[in-house]
């Protein structure tokens, strides 16, 4: 590719986008464009020397180019009226057939509209149409045209038309097709988004009830012991340490069905729930060590001044850099690697994790009540922030969380 290639690619691109946004602008550049090869048409003679066709040698008529003039002008309008249009075309084509010694280029005005005619109705209005187009304009040319009935010239205007209706329904019917596709898509992606809210919201009723049953039972005993226990202190110190003998077993029944209750939230291969106080980004250097380890390159960024942050948006920064590193080595590939950077901008944080891969994490389906990029979105909306996680340009995925500094609990720094 020549170094002007992406250039002019980027030039196509934008053009054909701002043509899109103005059909207005892009039928007035067909239309001129149709005058003017109407008007060079009509200085070409097909049978002008016994070698070829010859251009130059003939002028047209002053009411040639004003048929002309008017036939071009009405494209404009193909869009809006293109039956009008359609009509007015073959009109002017006609008078120019009639009128004119030669083969008439007016013509071609009525084939862009026949094509516009076909492109916006259904099939059988297209054939018919299209039959009657045919029709009436090759009848024209072999009964009026200076050739004979036979000529090419009227053959090509009859495969002209025919074309330009065969042109026409093939781009409605690949429309319609494209746009049936698309209403899939959309409504599958609405199913898909509805079920996985509808089983995130399953899921939590029945978190919520296994830690009210666990913690509601084990608290109460606790709760009852430890009264006994302060009751009896001091008189019946053996009862006392049996009360609080209870309190710890209690206890510790509680936090082993809390941690089974947990442990029902997590994906195979995930570490059991830790012992230590939550993580933040002070400790991000040796969450990076263990993907390192583990075979995944990944680089380090940091202008935040490694500034403390409140410990829930610290937590939720630090857990956004652990899942998206995690999405990394089970879907980019072998050989990705990774790039994390900590920004301090104003009164928010921003947290970017880079790819290189092959492949990209498809957003979780959430079939029992997983997390993965639907938990990371949960936990930045819990603090007000934004998380987008999209494909990169060239390969490779993105994940970029923006956290407020001032949590929605009112932590500061």
């Amino acid at each position: 590719m020549t170094p002007t290639g992406p250039a002019t690619g980027t030039l196509f691109a934008r053009l054909r986008d701002w043509f899109r946004t103005h059909p207005l602008a892009f039928d007035a550049t067909l239309a001129f464009g149709a005058l003017v090869s109407m008007i060079a048409g009509s200085f070409t003679d097909p049978h002008g020397s016994p070698t070829g066709p010859t251009f130059g040698e003939r002028v047209p008529s002053v009411a040639s180019v004003l048929l002309m003039v008017l036939a071009a002008g009405a494209l404009v309008l193909r869009r809006r009226r293109p039956f009008h249009v359609l009509c007015f075309t073959v009109a002017v084509s006609l008078l120019e057939l009639v009128q004119d010694t030669r083969p008439a280029t007016v013509s071609m005005s009525a084939v862009i509209a026949l094509y516009t005619v076909a492109a916006r109705t259904d099939r059988p209005t297209t054939w018919r149409v299209g039959l009657v187009t045919m029709a009436v304009l090759t009848a024209a040319a072999m009964a009026f045209g200076p050739t004979p009935w036979y000529a090419q010239e009227n053959l090509g205007l009859f495969a002209w038309t025919g074309m330009a209706a065969a042109a026409g329904d093939a781009v409605r019917s690949r429309r319609a097709f494209v746009d049936a596709i698309r209403e899939r898509a959309e409504r599958a992606e609405r199913t898909r988004e509805e079920e996985a809210g509808r089983r995130v919201a399953e899921e939590r009723l029945r978190i919520a009830r296994d830690l009210h049953d666990v913690v509601a039972h084990h608290i109460a005993l606790v709760n009852v012991q430890a009264g006994v226990a302060a009751h009896v202190m001091d008189k019946r110190p053996d009862q006392a340490k049996e009360a609080l003998a209870h309190v710890r077993d209690a206890s510790r029944s509680a936090l082993d069905e809390l941690r089974a209750t947990v442990g029902l939230l997590r994906q195979s291969g995930d570490p059991e729930a830790p012992t230590e106080p939550a993580p933040g980004l002070a400790v991000l250097d040796g969450l990076l060590d263990s993907f390192r380890n583990a075979g995944l390159p990944v680089a380090l960024a940091r202008t935040d001044g490694e500034r403390p942050l409140p410990a829930t948006v610290d937590l939720a920064a630090y857990r956004i850099v652990q899942e998206a590193l995690t999405n990394v080595r089970k879907h980019a590939g072998p050989d990705a690697k990774a790039e994390v950077s900590v920004v301090r901008v104003g009164r928010t944080v921003e947290i970017t994790v880079l790819d290189d891969g092959t492949s990209v994490p498809a957003p979780d389906p959430v079939p029992n009540g997983g997390h993965g990029l639907l938990g990371m979105r949960e936990r930045v909306g819990a603090l007000g922030g934004t998380l987008t996680a999209a494909p990169r340009y060239g390969g490779g995925f993105r994940v970029q969380a923006i956290l407020p500094v001032t949590s929605r609990t009112g932590e500061d720094t």
